[in-house]
């Protein structure tokens, strides 16, 4: 009787996963088949097998491609320029800072780390007009330009995404030793070597995950560029430049969906490739925290 419920649990929970799966992935499957059709034929049934060859899709991707209002490659070149220095920096910084949140037991420390966590819970929406009324002024006192530049915009990825990379790496250094810190101090380090030759060696598994979650996060992020860089400036960010060739080509959608898809397949093979590093990551720090 055990067995056949047990049967039973397995089948629904697979039904349901399927079906989820199924929720879940249409969008990506629409992308995908009617990047392979003539503009004529999605219009007339867009989720149709009818008109899909290997040669439309060559042909609007190469269209998306050499499209000088596109610009695929710069775009591309843009936002790997901005989730590379935004990525590093979180991930340098944040460790940074969550080792000396948890290694200095005082009541600064623990209001700086509860000033992460309460900034987590602020909307976007609230502080977006303030956020560029502010990089505008700050830039002008400085006469650095904050607003439509790459370095204006990596500083407000490092302000939104600090607040989650803190979080998470403070749970992980909780369950380092502190009597390695204490050994390697015995032995003469000083504290910023025992930071990177002790403890930022450790964090690895747990800086892996965090790194790919915020790449996912900044790849594909719209608002925040969109805001920083304008919709019509020449630095665009791939979803920004995706956005500007949708309103250029409005009737086309074979083009339309093929920017959407080149602009979907980098961080679709990044998360297939670093699924794994997620979960041990997640793993590993809740284990440790």
């Amino acid at each position: 009787m055990k067995t056949k419920e047990k049967v039973s649990s397995l089948i629904i929970k697979t039904v349901i996963a399927v079906l989820v799966a199924a929720y879940v992935l249409f969008p990506f499957f629409l992308v995908v088949i009617n990047s392979c059709k003539a503009t004529e034929d999605i219009t007339a049934n867009p989720i149709g097998f009818k008109g899909i060859s290997f040669a439309n899709l060559v042909s609007n991707l190469t269209d998306v491609i050499n499209n000088t209002h596109f610009r695929f490659w710069y775009a591309i070149l843009v936002s790997f320029v901005v989730t590379l220095l935004s990525l590093v920096l979180l991930a340098l910084l944040g460790a940074m800072a969550a080792w000396v949140i948890c290694r200095n037991h005082t009541k600064w420390s623990a209001a700086i780390y509860f000033t992460f966590i309460a900034s987590m819970i602020i909307p976007f929406q609230v502080v977006m007009l303030p956020l560029i009324s502010t990089f505008r002024d700050v830039g002008k006192f400085m006469g650095i330009p904050m607003l439509q530049s790459v370095s204006g915009l990596v500083f407000a990825y490092l302000g939104f995404g600090g607040a989650m990379t803190v979080f998470i790496l403070t749970g992980f250094i909780k369950g380092i030793p502190i009597t390695l810190e204490e050994a390697a101090s015995i032995d003469g380090c000083s504290p910023e070597q025992t930071f990177f030759r002790i403890i930022f060696p450790l964090l690895k598994p747990v800086i892996t995950t965090v790194t790919i979650l915020n790449g996912m996060w900044i790849w594909n992020d719209y608002l925040l560029p969109s805001m920083m860089l304008g919709q019509n400036g020449k630095i665009k960010t791939l979803p920004v430049a995706v956005q500007a060739f949708v309103g250029s080509y409005v009737k086309q959608w074979n083009l339309i969906l093929a920017a959407a898809m080149l602009a979907i397949i980098p961080i679709v093979i990044l998360f297939l490739f670093a699924q794994r590093q997620i979960i041990d990551g997640m793993i590993e720090g809740a284990v440790k925290g």
